[in-house]
């Protein structure tokens, strides 16, 4: 589909009735606030972004052209990058310069657009890895097991529901380097889950996936909303945005340019510029 000619999108979220389609827009009850951020690498400004606020507990979409900024933006929220200025808070707390590992114990966890499986560990192994604050990685108390084996347990046990969940549990005892490109994206979405995230953040999750499994990540993705999980992802298949989003945010040279729900995002004249190029409609009726 065209930016200019969107297929029909669900019906607008109530959570957000009445809240204008416009960038920096206030929301009712926002988990993430970004105010001011901004990132430049040398001459080039790669994001400026004045206000962001993102709902809770929908799926927000962001959208763009290639090197908008999308993915600095999430390298900066999620501690695997610097900003050079700005703030942010997630949940009403501030987590500017906190590192990666500690903005997914608050409850914050993102995905990459190459998946970062451990190749050569097996797909369980790579599920517990991100099972936190194990007792038995400490010195002293790896010496007893009975302070860390039953919570070794419970988290073989969590890490086994989600590979059923996300039908890989066939895979448990394989080497995850084994699984093809699409089933490395579902691990990672299901490892993400091992730390009970209130908002997840998908960096191209249909990147390299085939059709087979495009329909199952966007089950499992709208799936995540349905158990009250706040959703901000990345994604350039306008069919995608259109189909499971609640909002619709669109970055330009590292600004967001426009934003508002996904009924009206593919007619935004700002979106259609930053996509086709200015003056776009123009030309095409020459």
């Amino acid at each position: 589909m065209s930016v200019e000619d969107p297929r029909p999108a669900p019906p607008d979220s109530p959570a957000l009735a009445g809240v204008p389609a416009e960038p920096g827009v206030p929301k009712p009850d926002p988990i993430l606030v970004v105010e001011g951020v901004r990132r430049r690498f040398g001459g080039l400004v790669a994001v400026d972004v004045e206000r962001l606020e993102v709902q809770r507990g929908l799926i927000t979409a962001l959208i763009g052209p290639n090197g908008a900024g999308k993915t600095t933006l999430f390298n900066l929220l999620t501690g695997f990058d610097s900003p050079d200025e700005g703030r942010w808070t997630f949940d009403g707390q501030p987590l500017g310069r906190t590192p990666a590992h500690r903005v997914a114990r608050r409850g914050m966890v993102r995905t990459f657009q190459l998946t970062k499986a451990l190749a050569r560990m097996t797909v369980l192994d790579n599920m517990l890895l991100a099972a936190g604050d194990q007792r038995g990685e400490r010195f002293l108390a790896a010496l007893l097991p009975f302070l860390w084996r039953p919570q070794e347990e419970a988290s073989r046990a969590r890490a086994e529901e989600l590979l059923s969940r996300f039908k890989l549990d066939h895979m448990r005892d394989e080497y995850a380097g084994t699984l093809s490109g699409g089933q490395r994206k579902l691990l990672e979405m299901a490892r993400a889950l091992m730390v009970e995230p209130a908002m997840i953040m998908l960096d191209e999750p249909m990147a390299g996936v085939n059709p087979a499994l495009t329909q199952s990540l966007l089950g499992h993705i709208t799936a995540l909303r349905d158990e009250g999980r706040t959703v901000l992802f990345v994604e350039h298949d306008m069919d995608v945005v259109m189909e499971i989003s609640d909002w619709v945010v669109c970055m330009a040279s590292g600004q967001i340019i426009a934003e508002g729900p996904p009924a009206t995002i593919g007619t935004n004249p700002a979106v259609i510029d930053a996509y086709l190029g200015r003056h776009h409609g123009e030309r095409s009726a020459t």
